[in-house]
């Protein structure tokens, strides 16, 4: 009932950036809460970043100050541009989408998407 496809990842040196992008689709009206978590191997699964969609935000301590989340409501996109990346950054990073209200009335809580890898490496 919602889809999500991740994007952007892939291998980038330590100090480097990347952008990655997540879009849901589906009969979708709005959704409340989009945010993404990542997992790194032997790891559980930790969040990122979440953000509103009145735009507040909420990061990780291992985030806050390298990377930025952002949102496009018309298009149900978040976005997760992470700068300054470490070694320690990478992981399969998941998009998370929560409340997210269809067309019919329901609610979905808790869509994830299949997962983009990011690896930091030289």
């Amino acid at each position: 009932q919602v889809q999500l496809v991740e994007s952007g990842g892939g291998l980038v040196q330590p100090g480097g950036s990347l952008r990655l992008s997540c879009s849901a689709s589906g009969s979708i009206v709005s959704i409340s809460t989009m945010g993404w978590y990542r997992q790194a191997p032997g790891k559980q699964r930790e969040l990122v970043a979440t953000i509103r969609s009145n735009g507040s935000t909420n990061y990780a301590g291992s985030a806050k100050g390298r990377f930025t989340i952002s949102r496009d409501n018309a298009k149900n996109t978040v976005y997760l541009q992470m700068n300054s990346l470490k070694p320690e950054d990478t992981a399969v990073y998941y998009c998370n989408a929560d409340g997210a209200r269809l067309l019919s009335g329901s609610y979905i809580f808790g869509a994830w998407g299949q997962g983009t890898q990011v690896t930091v490496s030289s």
